[in-house]
């Protein structure tokens, strides 16, 4: 049997009669203390759900969006494809660029200086041929999350103030950041609450039995902790 590290030591001492499944405001709160004694950078708080969903009928997929209120706590680089005026507002909204043909020139060319993608459905065409390149890095605009809009100044600044897209996977999981471990409990608090409540609102009516399984609170070095799954939506009530 492999040593336990001293963080991982530090950690289990931290988490010595700590009550699992906890509420998230002492999940938040045991997690901002554990990241204080192990963690030498502003780890980024991520929330896991496990649903009970069959992803593999149609009418039980979850993808959407929500704007978390205190934002991710970085800076979004945006990219707009779109021509003429929609160019125009799109760099007046705040965009990182816009443009059209000679933004998608620069991107085949492996230009990827980005996080968020949003194109006016007339651009949508030339975006085509990049698919196979923007698909598997999360990219590819989509109406579901409002990245194909002719609303290009919303969109633009959604992305910036902290828009998040949840979707769950094969195995009925959603995995989505909700901000930095050094913000404010209260503004991670409202964070986790605005996320749980999107995707409570986004239960599919043919989905039977219970819809949140399991759900998790984490840092990316530091542990899991479970939360209370039965009193989610109070809780979620309270907090909104």
């Amino acid at each position: 049997m492999s040593k336990l590290t001293k963080k991982q030591k530090t950690i289990r001492e931290l988490l010595e009669g700590f009550e699992q499944p906890a509420s998230a405001a002492s999940a938040i709160k045991k997690l901002q203390e554990i990241s204080k004694k192990v963690s030498k950078f502003n780890e980024t708080v991520e929330c896991h759900f496990r649903l009970g969903i069959d992803v593999k009928h149609a009418d039980q997929q979850i993808r959407s969006t929500t704007v978390l209120p205190a934002g991710l706590g970085k800076d979004i680089r945006v990219c707009v494809i779109a021509k003429g005026p929609k160019a125009t507002e799109a760099k007046s909204a705040g965009a990182d660029e816009a443009g059209a043909e000679e933004v998608i020139e620069k991107i085949e060319k492996g230009w990827f200086e980005f996080d968020t993608l949003i194109a006016t459905p007339d651009c949508m065409g030339m975006l085509g041929k990049l698919g196979r390149v923007l698909g598997p890095k999360g990219l590819m605009p989509n109406p579901k999350t409002g990245t194909v809009t002719m609303d290009i100044a919303a969109a633009v600044k959604d992305a910036k103030a902290g828009k998040v897209e949840f979707r769950a996977d094969k195995q009925g999981m959603i995995h989505c950041p909700i901000g930095k471990i050094q913000f404010k409990e209260a503004d991670l608090l409202k964070n986790f609450a605005t996320l749980a409540d999107a995707i409570l609102r986004a239960k599919p009516s043919s989905a039977k039995g219970t819809y949140v399984k399991s759900l998790y609170l984490a840092t990316t070095m530091g542990p899991g902790i479970k939360l209370d799954a039965k009193n989610l939506a109070s809780e979620v009530k309270e907090i909104i």
